[in-house]
């Protein structure tokens, strides 16, 4: 399987920033596309932003579009997400993940998502 591990999570005041990273090993694995997940407590996790491999096209959730950036560094074997202008609801785990086989864009759907990691905790609150 691939190997993600997310870091950068912590405590940030709302309307702050923050950085996370995800870390990739492939294995020799497929890997189509990247996506990021948040999971609030008490809540299945929903997707935030993914980006296509092939050419690095993003699709966002509508509520997260022109605060969040997905981008990665091939060289670097690395996915960031940019966090602009935090809120409270803001607030929970964190997960990048791998879509193995993609056609067209990709997609915010948790269940088309094979590899996972373990999560960054990130809080919002003043």
């Amino acid at each position: 399987q691939v190997q993600l591990v997310e870091s950068g999570g912590g405590l940030v005041q709302p309307g702050g920033s923050l950085t996370l990273s995800c870390s990739i090993s492939t294995n020799g694995v497929r890997v189509d596309a990247i996506g990021w997940f948040r999971q609030a407590s008490g809540k299945d996790p929903e997707g935030i932003a993914c980006m296509r491999s092939s050419d690095g096209k993003p699709v966002y959730a509508d509520s997260e579009e022109g605060r969040f950036t997905i981008s990665a560094d091939n060289a670097r074997n690395t996915a960031y997400l940019q966090m602009n202008s935090l809120k409270i609801e803001d607030t929970g785990v964190y997960f990048c993940a791998v879509d193995r086989w993609l056609s067209g864009s990709c997609t915010l759907r948790e269940s088309a998502y094979n590899d996972w990691g373990q999560g960054t905790q990130v809080t919002v609150s003043s």
